[in-house]
């Protein structure tokens, strides 16, 4: 989370435990148990879980979005996009746990997002 955090939130940063928040509804995307928050504007990253289907990352170690998958699923009939995230998480190249917002990786939102791009 901290590497996250634009240098001015940063600043108030307090260490314990803080929990992701992929609520679209709100530009919240970290909480801790004392109410402070950090927003969408606190961080140096877009977070694709607050932004507006269409074009988003979703994978923040290796690129993949919403709009390649589309066109390479127009392409090809099907997208790939999980079977590479595999391979590098194979390879031990993932970083998820520092440059994913949620902290965690994105192989099952890949999947997600495939699905729910090939459906329309």
């Amino acid at each position: 989370m901290k590497a996250l955090l634009s240098d001015t939130a940063l600043q108030r940063f307090e260490p314990g435990a803080h929990r992701f928040c992929p609520d679209a509804s709100c530009d919240v995307v970290y909480f801790d148990a004392a109410g402070r928050t950090f927003t969408t504007t606190d961080l140096r990253v877009p977070v694709w879980q607050k932004q507006p289907p269409g074009a988003r990352t979703i994978c923040y170690c290796f690129g993949e979005n919403e709009t390649e998958i589309r066109a390479e699923i127009e392409q090809t009939g099907r997208s790939r996009a999980p079977e590479r995230v595999r391979a590098h998480i194979d390879a031990g190249r993932c970083a998820c746990e520092v440059r994913n917002p949620k902290g965690a990786c994105c192989l099952g939102d890949i999947t997600q997002t495939v699905k729910r791009v090939a459906h329309g």
